[in-house]
């Protein structure tokens, strides 16, 4: 019943039932702070105009050329009174909203790459600064769709209805469904199994690349959570300093986008800068991030709550109920504590964009986490646009698809928050220069 809740709220939001919301509806409870942070940031109060606050989207989507969202932004910029000209790309839009789009790059791929300079680009250039709480405020907005392109591909959301490419049913009539959460969120997934485009055909997974199975991942946590020896913090940093190493020399899965379609590629600038594995940067002066010195717990939700009123609240619940979110089930197995499975998931993604727990074993991701889940994730984090079907389907083949999808939850919300706490530390630096 509480998901049926939340599709009516969504659909009086959005005055749409969207993808996006049904698949989430497997997990109501998270789904209920999602809507409540996106209502919030983009239609509750805040120092961007409204027709601001859905170009920013537009912008953030080119990124990933998620079309998907950008269709969806693009009409509800339309319906906040935006200008239609500025549809036409960047080259038509404010001076003071392109100066963003580096900001906006640098997050979206490299975010370690973000320094004061870029701050203070923006809010000291005459008629067109920006304040610093608008400053944050565009940050919340760029981070959080990044990150949904992130879940967007990786759970194969479809176009909607109404949008070129968008599903058709068949003699085009809906069918008659019943609408509880779980199966809105069943038929979303098998329209996204129908549709899915895999340019690489289907195929079943190569033999020699054996997955290991439910059972020995909990025995694995079992394992894990009976050990007492703890290791000194020497161990600790090299422990992280092989991930990141093995993580450079992970391959990513899925085809290079081909280029970049051209409704696309009117919001899009320098679509050759791409993630590049941290591991690998050719900055030397730039170290990795240490949570023990700049957390979202500690640091940045105080900074983000104090330019940006309330944002930080509707943010922290929204991370800690994708971290904490559990029914101790693994692939129709009971009673299992999926605690070290879940932390292994959210620190491997950060790890990836050169951010380190220091209290955080990460000899255990190597236990938990096995290969080709390590590459998919790293796809759908770095380059989700090059996530499909095929990628899709070969990992976690003993999970459910709720399960699936409760993992690309844990990847959007931990990269939002990575994206977040660089950006945020940012901005901390700048105000104290």
């Amino acid at each position: 019943m509480m998901t049926h809740t939340l599709f009516v709220d969504a659909f009086l939001q959005n005055n749409r039932l969207d993808h996006v919301s049904q698949v989430m509806g497997y997990h109501s409870s998270y789904l209920e702070q999602f809507l409540k942070t996106q209502n919030y940031i983009l239609r509750g109060d805040g120092p961007l105009p409204f027709d601001y606050r859905h170009f920013i989207a537009i912008m953030a989507a080119g990124r990933h050329q998620c079309s998907y969202l950008i269709a969806l932004q693009k009409q509800e910029f339309l319906l906040q009174g935006g200008d239609q000209n500025w549809l036409r790309g960047l080259k038509c839009i404010p001076q003071k909203l392109r100066n963003l789009y580096d900001i906006n790059k640098i997050l979206a791929h490299r975010p370690w790459l973000l320094h004061t300079s870029h701050i203070e680009k923006l809010t000291k250039c005459g008629k067109d600064s920006w304040s610093l709480a608008e400053v944050v405020h565009a940050i919340v907005i760029l981070t959080h769709f990044h990150s949904l392109c992130s879940f967007v591909f990786s759970c194969g959301v479809n176009q909607e209805l109404d949008h070129a490419g968008g599903y058709e049913y068949p003699g085009g009539q809906p069918s008659r469904e019943n609408h509880d959460g779980g199966h809105t969120a069943h038929s979303a997934l098998r329209r996204r199994e129908l549709d899915w485009t895999d340019t690489l055909g289907a195929c079943p997974p190569s033999p020699t690349e054996p997955e290991v199975g439910i059972t020995t991942l909990m025995q694995r946590m079992k394992t894990l959570s009976e050990q007492t020896e703890e290791c000194t913090p020497v161990e600790l940093a090299k422990r992280f300093e092989n991930i990141e190493v093995q993580s450079a020399e992970l391959g990513v899965v899925g085809p290079e986008p081909q280029e970049t379609p051209a409704d696309i590629s009117y919001f899009v600038d320098d679509p050759t800068f791409q993630y590049q594995d941290f591991a690998k940067r050719a900055e030397s002066d730039i170290h990795t991030f240490r949570v023990q010195d700049y957390s979202w717990d500690d640091h940045g939700y105080s900074t983000v709550n104090r330019l940006y009123n309330d944002v930080g609240t509707l943010l922290d619940s929204k991370f800690k109920t994708a971290y904490n979110l559990t029914y101790n089930t693994m692939g129709g197995r009971t009673d299992v504590d999926t605690s070290r499975f879940r932390r292994a998931i959210w620190n491997y993604i950060q790890a990836l964009l050169g951010i380190r727990h220091d209290d955080y074993d990460y000899g255990e991701i190597n236990a938990l986490v096995e290969k080709s889940l390590k590459s998919f994730m790293k796809t759908a984090c770095c380059y989700p646009e090059r996530v499909t079907k095929k990628v899709y389907d070969r990992v976690m083949r003993e999970f459910e698809h709720s399960e699936k999808v409760h993992v690309n939850l844990m990847v959007l919300e931990s990269r939002m928050q990575a994206e977040l706490i660089y950006a945020l530390r940012t901005v901390n630096r700048y105000m104290t220069m």
